[in-house]
C-alpha cells in the first residue's frame, strides 16, 4: 500500500468549450502523441453532433457521460480460498473514466468512415441511452445485481 495518496492534477479547460470533461476526453483518444489530430477528430465529431441536433454539443457530451457512467460494479474480495466478486458503488472521478472510456472504445469498433464521424454517431447515442456503451453499463450493472449476494465482504 502507498503512504499518502497522490494529490489531483489541474486539468486546465480546453479552447474552444472551456470543459474540463472535453480536454479529458481529447488525452483519452490521444494515439502516439498526436494531440493535434485527437483535438481536431473531437472537435469535428462535437460540431457534427451539434449539425445533426441543433442543441449544444457540451450539453449533448456531459448527457452522454452521465448515462455511460456506471453506478455500480464488482471487484474481486479474497476471503479464505475463494475469491467473490464483490458490487461496490463507483467513486465519481473513476465513473467518468469508464464512461469516457467505454464511449471511445465503442466509437473505434464501430464501421464507418473517420473517426470523427463514429465518434459523433457513439455520443448521440450514449445521449440517448442507447450503443454499445450504454450495453457495457448495463453489464457492470447485471453483474453486480448478481453478485448482491455477496455484498457484505465488502472491498
Amino acid at each position: 500500500m502507498r503512504r499518502t495518496k497522490p494529490e489531483n492534477r489541474v486539468i486546465i479547460p480546453d479552447v474552444r468549450y472551456n470543459s474540463v470533461y472535453i480536454t479529458t476526453f481529447i488525452h483519452r483518444i490521444l494515439r502516439s502523441g498526436k494531440k493535434s489530430t485527437a483535438t481536431s477528430v473531437v472537435y469535428e465529431a462535437l460540431d457534427m453532433v451539434q449539425e445533426k441536433t441543433g442543441r449544444n454539443p457540451v450539453e449533448i457530451f456531459e448527457q452522454a457521460l452521465k448515462n455511460v457512467g456506471p453506478a455500480m460494479e464488482v471487484r474481486p474480495r479474497r476471503v479464505g480460498g475463494a475469491t467473490y466478486q464483490v458490487p461496490i458503488e463507483v467513486p465519481s472521478g473513476r465513473r467518468v473514466a469508464l464512461a469516457m472510456r467505454w464511449i471511445s472504445d465503442a466509437a473505434r469498433a464501430r464501421t464507418g468512415k473517420s473517426l470523427a464521424e463514429k465518434l459523433s454517431a457513439e455520443l448521440m447515442d450514449a445521449a440517448n441511452n442507447t450503443g454499445t456503451s450504454v450495453r457495457k453499463r448495463e453489464e457492470s450493472h447485471k453483474m453486480a445485481e448478481a453478485n448482491r449476494a455477496f455484498s457484505h465482504y465488502r472491498v
